[in-house]
Protein backbone atom coordinates (compact mmCIF):
# COMPACT_ATOMS: atom_id res chain seq x y z
CA UNK A 1 0.00 0.00 0.00
CA UNK A 2 2.90 2.20 1.37
CA UNK A 3 4.18 2.12 -2.62
CA UNK A 4 0.81 2.58 -4.06
CA UNK A 5 0.42 5.97 -2.17
CA UNK A 6 3.80 7.09 -2.85
CA UNK A 7 3.11 6.77 -6.57
CA UNK A 8 0.13 8.61 -6.30
CA UNK A 9 1.26 11.37 -4.86
CA UNK A 10 4.02 11.84 -6.61
CA UNK A 11 2.02 12.54 -9.58
CA UNK A 12 0.08 15.58 -7.47
CA UNK A 13 2.90 17.89 -8.93
CA UNK A 14 2.52 19.83 -11.75
CA UNK A 15 6.50 20.05 -11.81
CA UNK A 16 6.91 16.19 -11.68
CA UNK A 17 4.44 15.69 -14.07
CA UNK A 18 6.51 17.65 -16.61
CA UNK A 19 9.44 16.36 -15.48
CA UNK A 20 8.08 12.76 -16.27
CA UNK A 21 6.81 14.00 -19.43
CA UNK A 22 10.19 15.80 -20.33
CA UNK A 23 12.52 12.54 -19.55
CA UNK A 24 9.73 10.27 -21.63
CA UNK A 25 10.07 12.26 -24.75
CA UNK A 26 14.00 12.74 -24.65
CA UNK A 27 15.35 9.98 -23.04
CA UNK A 28 17.98 9.83 -20.68
CA UNK A 29 18.70 12.74 -19.17
CA UNK A 30 21.33 15.06 -17.06
CA UNK A 31 20.50 16.45 -13.85
CA UNK A 32 22.37 19.43 -15.79
CA UNK A 33 20.07 19.38 -18.66
CA UNK A 34 17.41 19.41 -16.47
CA UNK A 35 18.14 21.88 -14.49
CA UNK A 36 19.08 24.13 -17.25
CA UNK A 37 16.17 23.22 -19.48
CA UNK A 38 13.53 23.55 -16.21
CA UNK A 39 15.81 26.81 -14.90
CA UNK A 40 15.44 25.47 -11.38
CA UNK A 41 18.09 25.03 -9.03
CA UNK A 42 19.45 21.63 -8.35
CA UNK A 43 18.75 21.43 -4.89
CA UNK A 44 14.40 21.92 -5.66
CA UNK A 45 15.02 19.45 -9.38
CA UNK A 46 16.33 16.72 -7.05
CA UNK A 47 13.94 16.37 -4.44
CA UNK A 48 11.69 16.24 -7.50
CA UNK A 49 14.16 13.48 -9.16
CA UNK A 50 13.97 11.70 -6.20
CA UNK A 51 10.41 11.75 -5.31
CA UNK A 52 10.03 10.67 -8.68
CA UNK A 53 12.23 7.84 -8.48
CA UNK A 54 10.89 6.71 -5.09
CA UNK A 55 7.54 6.24 -6.64
CA UNK A 56 9.29 3.64 -8.99
CA UNK A 57 8.96 5.88 -11.94
CA UNK A 58 12.93 6.58 -12.42
CA UNK A 59 16.29 5.16 -12.29
CA UNK A 60 19.57 6.77 -11.90
CA UNK A 61 22.17 5.88 -13.82
CA UNK A 62 26.05 7.66 -12.75
CA UNK A 63 28.60 8.28 -15.10
CA UNK A 64 31.24 9.40 -13.25
CA UNK A 65 30.44 12.87 -11.66
CA UNK A 66 27.48 13.06 -13.97
CA UNK A 67 23.86 11.56 -12.64
CA UNK A 68 21.44 10.49 -15.68
CA UNK A 69 17.50 9.98 -14.85
CA UNK A 70 15.25 7.79 -17.50
CA UNK A 71 12.23 5.94 -16.71
CA UNK A 72 12.76 2.96 -15.31
CA UNK A 73 12.24 -0.16 -17.65
CA UNK A 74 10.20 -2.20 -17.13
CA UNK A 75 7.61 -0.23 -15.61
CA UNK A 76 4.37 -2.56 -13.83
CA UNK A 77 1.32 -1.79 -15.64
CA UNK A 78 0.34 0.81 -13.02
CA UNK A 79 3.06 2.97 -13.67
CA UNK A 80 2.98 2.57 -17.52
CA UNK A 81 -0.80 3.88 -17.81
CA UNK A 82 0.09 7.02 -15.63
CA UNK A 83 3.16 7.90 -18.18
CA UNK A 84 0.35 6.87 -21.09
CA UNK A 85 -2.35 9.64 -19.56
CA UNK A 86 0.75 11.90 -18.80
CA UNK A 87 1.97 11.75 -22.32
CA UNK A 88 -1.80 12.92 -23.58
CA UNK A 89 -1.75 15.92 -21.57
CA UNK A 90 -1.28 19.11 -23.25
CA UNK A 91 1.53 20.19 -21.35
CA UNK A 92 4.20 23.48 -22.19
CA UNK A 93 7.48 21.35 -21.85
CA UNK A 94 10.84 23.66 -21.83
CA UNK A 95 13.33 22.72 -25.02
CA UNK A 96 16.00 20.74 -23.81
CA UNK A 97 19.28 22.57 -22.93
CA UNK A 98 21.76 20.59 -22.91
CA UNK A 99 24.52 21.48 -20.98
CA UNK A 100 26.78 18.43 -20.77
CA UNK A 101 28.02 15.84 -22.93
CA UNK A 102 28.41 11.68 -21.98
CA UNK A 103 30.98 11.61 -24.29
CA UNK A 104 33.38 14.14 -21.62
CA UNK A 105 33.01 12.12 -19.21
Amino acid sequence: MDIFLKTVSSLNDETRVKILKFINIHGSCCVCDLENSFEMIQSRLSRHLKILKEAGFLRVERQGRWAYYSIRNPLDEFRMSCIKEIMFLDINLPTLNKSCNKENI
